[in-house]
């Protein structure tokens, strides 16, 4: 992972970040040079900081510690890896628009997948697979997406459902058990409709798997697994549109091992579901 794009991982993390770990990381971008030729004590009295809190910060946008980041930096200075995080202005063309468009989800998926934790995704496959039921929750946007995960999980032979309305969400929420498992998603985690659906799903002991974009966000803190996606505020796209796109690529992630690990009873029910809609169609 630490040959990455190193500032990209920075930009990725940054929504997350403490006001003194933002400190730090604004320092990087704004001359990452000066920091392949410092030491982490310097750094550290530039930013008036601790060494250790420096230390802690390289930790936490993924590297081994200070000179883990300092050779990456130096590797990107030397050959330098673009980054299109151009703003769509007024005076763009129509196929312009639409490139940055393309770049800014590309750059989405990229920075996700570098913050995609390898052991929660495994528990969150596992989680489902047990499962005897499994219910998908969102609201407003998110409830899209949690709709796009029912329409894919429910030709996997695993029994899901999904509402739109919020009451319907919280009924649902509150019939569910120990041995079902809800999937929650909203980008800021703070959604209040969200949070009470999600209260009560704990109050019933169900297992809970957060997609969200901030580790430390009330959605986060009580799920028993969260997964993170990473996106960038332009302009004209607020960072929870941007983010849909990650989280449909990590709902298509959990899909596509689901019908692997669960391939015999997958098969059945795919063909179910496919004779099904080719008779309403005939």
């Amino acid at each position: 992972m630490e040959q990455t794009n190193s500032l990209g991982k920075i930009r990725s993390y940054y929504a997350r970040l403490s006001d003194k770990e933002k400190k730090i990381a604004d320092y990087i971008l704004q001359n990452p040079k000066h920091i392949i030729h410092s030491t982490i004590t310097e750094v550290a009295e530039d930013l008036n900081v601790a060494d250790a809190t420096v230390f802690r910060f390289c930790k936490r946008i993924g590297f081994k510690g200070y000179q883990a980041l300092k050779i990456a930096l130096a590797s990107e200075i030397m050959t330098p890896i673009q980054q299109i995080h151009e703003e769509i202005n007024e005076k763009d063309d129509e196929i312009t628009i639409a490139n940055k468009i393309f770049q800014s989800n590309i750059r989405t998926l990229e920075n996700t997948a570098q913050i995609l934790d390898s052991a929660s995704f495994k528990k969150a496959v596992n989680l489902i697979l047990k499962a005897n039921k499994v219910e998908l929750y969102g609201v407003g946007g998110s409830s899209v997406i949690a709709m796009d995960a029912f329409h894919k999980f429910i030709r996997t032979g695993i029994k899901a459902n999904s509402y739109t309305d919020s009451h319907f969400q919280l009924m649902s929420a509150s019939q569910l058990t120990k041995e079902d498992v809800a999937i929650v998603i909203s980008h800021s985690g703070s959604n209040k409709d969200i949070l009470r659906i999600l209260q009560v799903l704990n109050e019933n002991g169900t297992k809970t798997i957060g997609i969200t974009g901030f580790p430390k966000s009330t959605l986060s803190q009580n799920v028993d697994v969260s997964l993170y996606t990473s996106s960038e505020e332009t302009e004209y796209r607020p960072e929870a549109l941007a983010s849909r796109i990650a989280q449909l690529s990590i709902i298509d992630a959990l899909y596509v091992n689901l019908m692997i690990l669960n391939s015999h009873k997958a098969k059945t029910s795919f063909e179910k579901v496919r004779t099904a809609i080719s008779e309403t169609r005939s």
